[in-house]
């Protein structure tokens, strides 16, 4: 679910490289080509469209799928909720009916927590999301666990940092990264809410994958931060995209937002020391791989 996405192509290329059979369902192709191996569908999460076709036969669902991002959804919460928890409800349904027991679900590393007393976060803080994109994302972990004890589901719960690599596309959007790099390029103004002290969890696409992969294999309920476990400003990030690229960008400062998270990264060591997996790839060589990417 969501496999044309940012996210969605890395661990599509990744299970193909592991021998896996894969399908795609998503409303589009989101602009890529098809990839040999994989079985593409066409249908609606919001509205179950086309998920009974697409889960005949699966044995793990990764849902990576979300309609909206946490600088639109308090826009239009109602739209938040029907597209995406009910979507996510129907998903769930589809699956009991399939004979499928075990998803993996891509829930917010920074969202769900809102702004947290105390970092790094683990995953036993307060749940104090401020944004509807927070508090739905909070909502279908609940629902998730709720089935894991009601319907024997296997479920993963992923609460991911913000990841970063080569192939995102949706520059200005989403992804700090990407978007730095992309204006320094360009000399388009790099445009920040607040002074730059905003501080995030950033983890690369490979190591964000590797969690995705191995979260297959694990039964019942389980739920981790999935992190770098470092905390970066958007003015480290700044510095970084600077030696890495060797632009000096152009930086344009603006009033904070109130839907912003003002500090937050995450406590790994859960997942580290109950899975194995770790982070390999820190800020620098992330950033470093991405110029590569982008020079290519």
């Amino acid at each position: 679910m969501g496999g044309n996405g940012f996210l969605g192509r890395h661990l599509v290329r990744a299970l193909l490289a592991r021998g896996a059979n894969v399908r795609v369902f998503d409303r589009g192709h989101g602009g890529t080509q098809p990839s040999e191996g994989v079985a593409y569908f066409q249908g609606d999460l919001a509205t179950g469209a086309g998920l009974d076709r697409a889960l005949a036969g699966v044995d793990v669902v990764y849902h990576l799928i979300s309609t909206t991002i946490p600088s639109t959804s308090n826009a239009n919460p109602i739209y938040d909720v029907e597209s995406n928890l009910l979507g996510t409800l129907r998903l769930l349904e589809t699956m009991r009916a399939a004979g499928v027991n075990k998803i993996v679900f891509t829930s917010s590393g920074g969202t769900v927590y809102g702004n947290p007393g105390v970092v790094p976060v683990r995953e036993d803080a307060p749940l104090q999301p401020i944004s509807s994109y927070g508090i739905v994302k909070v909502a279908i972990e609940q629902y998730l666990r709720l089935n894991c004890a009601l319907q024997q589901l296997n479920a993963a719960v992923l609460r991911l940092a913000n990841p970063y690599g080569p192939g995102e596309t949706r520059i200005g959007v989403h992804g700090v990264i990407p978007t730095f790099f992309a204006k320094a390029v360009a000399n388009d103004p790099i445009e920040i809410w607040g002074d730059g002290s905003v501080i995030r969890d950033y983890i690369h696409v490979d190591d964000a994958v590797a969690a995705l992969v191995q979260a297959a294999n694990w039964t019942g309920f389980n739920l981790y931060n999935v992190g770098s476990g470092v905390g970066h400003s958007l003015i480290d990030i700044l510095e970084v995209v600077k030696k890495v690229s060797g632009i000096v960008p152009n930086v344009v400062f603006h009033p904070s937002r109130s839907f912003d998270v003002k500090a937050i990264y995450l406590d790994i060591a859960r997942i580290t020391s109950e899975t194995g997996w770790r982070p390999t790839v820190d800020l620098e060589q992330g950033c470093r791989m991405f110029w590569d990417a982008v020079k290519r």
